[in-house]
């Protein structure tokens, strides 16, 4: 017996397959690509699964096997680009042997995150869904913790004496303030945004070299 889809919101924000053959991969990956594609173009509120099962050539059926509803797809490239942005700050502090690199790769990765939001769409609007959503937002304040422990650990390696619970606490302020200030800046013209990153970027820079 063929299994009916779900009804919208009756298996909240998880895959509900996860393919283990490649051409069921494939199908995800197309799934993916699509639903980035027509979030970039219109933003997640105005998609309709529908849209996303006609552009990736497969049944309604067929998506609903994968993603119980859009929230699900919302979800999952959301936690796609924190494991890529993790492993970009994981790269950027791993080699941070004393606080002037540690300042240096800490500016350099607030304007490659800038560049890469501004460059693409579908992460400021993703980005604004998980803000929209507590459920969501869990990934977001999940991710902060991650990157902001990548970083506390990397101004403990560079300063061994500060005090290891206020740092904790100080690098997860800052991911958690950086999130929000790419918000707030690609909300505004080019000019004024690129003012208020590199207004957060100082301010942080301070509050690390005085850790």
């Amino acid at each position: 017996m063929q299994e009916k889809p779900p009804r919208p919101g009756t298996d909240k924000s998880v895959a509900r397959r996860q393919p283990a053959q490649q051409r069921s991969r494939e199908r995800l990956d197309r799934i993916l690509e699509v639903a980035q594609q027509l979030i970039a173009e219109k933003g997640s509120e105005h998609v309709k699964m529908s849209e996303i099962a006609e552009l990736a050539e497969i049944s309604i059926g067929s998506l609903y096997q994968y993603f119980p509803d859009k929230r699900a797809i919302v979800r999952t490239l959301a936690e796609l680009y924190a494991a890529e942005s993790r492993r970009c700050v994981r790269e950027a502090f791993e080699a941070v042997q004393s606080k002037a690199q540690l300042l240096d790769a800490f500016a350099a990765l607030v304007d490659q995150y800038y560049e890469i939001v501004i460059d693409k769409p579908v992460m400021r609007d993703i980005s604004s869904a998980l803000r929209s959503d507590k459920e969501l937002m869990n990934i977001e304040i999940a991710e902060s913790r991650a990157c902001g422990a990548l970083l506390a650990a990397a101004i403990r390696r560079v300063m061994p004496r500060v005090d290891s619970k206020r740092v904790n606490a100080l690098a997860f302020l800052i991911w958690q303030l950086g999130e929000e200030t790419m918000r707030l800046a690609v909300a505004h013209k080019r000019g004024e945004g690129a003012l208020l990153v590199d207004a957060y970027k100082r301010m942080s820079l301070r509050a690390i070299e005085e850790a």
